[in-house]
This record gives structure tokens, C-alpha cells and sequence, in this order.
């Protein structure tokens, strides 16, 4: 079994209100990443992804790039501990 990583991950630009979020899950789904996605209060969207690191690393790939109607400007991210998520979810 390959190496499981853990990111948190922060997205900032145009990324709220144009459904980035709902595109975010089903590209993390379809890459196998488990975690979830949710709006902050400045603006940008933070998410934690669990999965092997060429899973998590292929979202964050996506991530640059985003929905058709957002605009993203930096993707921010660290590693930490796994949190064993089942899924990948929409929070707030």
C-alpha cells in the first residue's frame, strides 16, 4: 500500500460562489481523496485531503486550475496527521 498523506490545504481568489466547493468533491471523489471542503470567513476556501500522495497530489494539481467559473490565486498547503476521514464532504 503506498504512503497515506494528509494536507491542509487553503485556495484563494475568486473561489466562493461559484461553486468550487461542489467541484472540489467530485474531483477529490474521483481521485479517491477522502476529506472535506468548506468556505472560511476571509473569503478563501480550506479543505483537508487524505489519500496516497500521488492521489492528494493530483487534487492539488486540480486545485491550480478550479472550477469553470472561479479564479484561483495561490493554493497554500501543509501536511499533517491523518484524521482517517471515510468520504469527502461539503462543510458550511
Amino acid at each position: 500500500m503506498s504512503e497515506q498523506v494528509h494536507y491542509k490545504i487553503k485556495v484563494s481568489g475568486r473561489v466562493q460562489g461559484v461553486w468550487f466547493r461542489k467541484y472540489t468533491r467530485e474531483a477529490a471523489e474521483s481521485f479517491g481523496v477522502k476529506g472535506f471542503v468548506e468556505n472560511a470567513l476571509d473569503g478563501s476556501v480550506y479543505l483537508e485531503a487524505e489519500g496516497s500522495r500521488q492521489e492528494v497530489q493530483r487534487l492539488l494539481d486540480w486545485l491550480h486550475g478550479g472550477s469553470p467559473l472561479s479564479r484561483v490565486d495561490e493554493v497554500r498547503f501543509s501536511e499533517g496527521p491523518l484524521a482517517g476521514y471515510r468520504n469527502f464532504e461539503i462543510r458550511r
